[in-house]
């Protein structure tokens, strides 16, 4: 299971698992808060009337004989949202051997109710509160009763109680519930858009991190991602930093050893001819050995200059400045800087470009020196009298810039190797250049997002073809 998905999973079962812990609290304190501010009101109510009657209680008569018209009122009050359209409080009232004496609803009269708790209490000179079923088994036919002692003096010489069915507040319970179900089922909805949107950034912000560390394992050119001033993003800079590291002391003990093997043979040559310079020899055998001495000097400088843009390109991680390149006047410039080099091998370039021009990001100044290098193995291995194609194609999203000669093509042994720095193949004639060429241009094409290739072509000779990245059309 991918870390991303670990985490909302989590997290959502933490929101969750608190959320229906609160909600199960709410809903079921709902009911007991609106009893409790029910019997609060009936208390009221209650002790209010007990000092109404006690006057007429006294005298053997109960008031409240309007009570009976109170229920007949017609009512449309909204309350909350609830519409009231009912009144039904019951009063009855107990003599002092708990007989009722009244009753407005004329449901019990004469009756005892002295074993009835509100009744009983009362007379004991307690708190006197009942709750009973009008229907057995039914909750919802509850009926609170609240009873308040009607006195002369000190003494209690009755009970009044004020009855109301918990029906008639029962919507307001239902309605506090539905309330909060609703708005706890919200809640849950809106922790689990913010727990998809934590996921995905963190799981974006990883999967980042993790292509980097790919391309980085496997050799290829790779940025850090820009990950903002959090955690993640401190550790793909503190991995950028340790790779930077690495590297360069990896990379520059390779090249301390490559470059020494390389200079060896120059410089032994260059030291040979220096030491037959000290003796006395024939005018033109002292020219040869001077010549000797700057082709082997021009060829050290020529080793060290382009190893060093190698080395360049090679750190170099991304494009500093990347602009819009016509490819077409590019490759009309390259042909125009190696024009000396075609006169004197007497080779002609033959340059085929599509009808609409092809345009590319990149750096200018790179790709004119790699496809200088491409065309200069060219001319170097195309026979004398000889065409060289140079040409410019799209293949979808891709610019192609092929460079065909007709040279003797590559041999099998040295497929594999063409890229590895300082590996050469002798041209006609046993010259042989730096080695650096075809590894400058894999840079080059490494930090544009394209590629390059050197195969044999189809009819002799050999292909050396650069893909670039055409920019997406908007």
């Amino acid at each position: 299971m991918k870390i991303g998905l670990r985490i909302l999973l989590g997290y959502f079962l933490i929101v969750g698992l608190a959320a229906w812990f609160l909600l199960n609290v709410f809903v079921a304190e709902v009911k007991p808060g609106v009893r409790s501010t029910l019997e609060d009101t009936l208390v009221d109510t209650a002790e209010l009337l007990a000092g109404v009657v006690a006057g007429d209680l006294r005298n053997g008569v109960p008031a409240l004989a309007n009570v009976e018209n109170y229920a007949r009122r017609n009512i449309e009050v909204k309350i909350g949202g609830v519409t009231k359209r009912k009144l039904d409080f019951r009063i009855y009232i107990t003599d002092v051997h708990g007989v009722v004496i009244y009753d407005s609803a004329n449901l019990a009269l004469g009756q005892d109710y002295s074993r009835w708790n509100d009744v009983y209490l009362t007379l004991q000179g307690k708190y006197g509160a009942r709750s009973t079923r009008s229907v057995d088994g039914d909750d919802r036919s509850t009926v609170m009763y609240v009873a308040a002692p009607v006195r002369d003096g000190d003494r209690i010489i009755g009970v009044l109680t004020v009855a109301k069915p918990i029906a008639s507040v029962q919507a307001f319970v239902d309605r506090s519930q539905r309330k909060i179900l609703q708005r706890g089922t919200l809640l849950l909805v809106l922790s689990l858009l913010i727990g998809l949107a934590f996921a995905w950034w963190l799981a974006r912000a990883l999967r980042q991190l993790m292509r980097y560390v790919a391309d980085v394992e496997a050799g290829r050119k790779a940025v850090p991602p820009a990950l903002g001033n959090n955690e993640i993003g401190t550790l793909a800079q503190a991995l950028h930093a340790m790779r930077t590291r690495l590297e360069g002391k990896e990379y520059a003990e390779q090249l301390m050893h490559t470059l020494a093997h390389e200079l060896k043979s120059p410089i032994a040559a260059i030291q040979g001819s220096a030491e037959l310079l000290s003796e006395d020899m024939p005018r033109e055998e002292f020219r040869h050995f001077l010549d000797n001495i700057l082709s082997q000097n021009a060829r050290q400088k020529q080793l060290i200059d382009k190893l060093l843009a190698l080395v360049r390109v090679e750190q170099q991680q991304g494009l500093d400045a990347a602009e819009p390149l016509a490819l077409d006047a590019l490759l009309r410039q390259v042909v125009a800087d190696a024009a000396s080099q075609l006169q004197a091998r007497a080779v002609q370039v033959q340059l085929d470009l599509p009808p609409a021009p092809l345009q590319v990001q990149g750096d200018g100044l790179l790709l004119r020196q790699a496809l200088g290098n491409l065309l200069d193995n060219a001319i170097g291995f195309a026979p004398s009298g000889s065409t060289i194609r140079l040409a410019l194609a799209g293949d979808g999203a891709d610019a192609v810039i092929s460079i065909t000669d007709s040279g003797p093509g590559i041999p099998p042994y040295a497929a594999a190797r063409l890229f590895e720095r300082f590996y050469s193949l002798p041209r006609p004639g046993g010259a042989k250049s730096t080695g650096l060429g075809l590894p400058f241009v894999r840079e080059v094409a490494a930090l544009h997002g394209g590629s390059v290739s050197v195969t044999n072509a189809e009819e002799g000779g050999c292909r050396a073809a650069l893909r670039l990245p055409l920019p997406l059309a908007l």
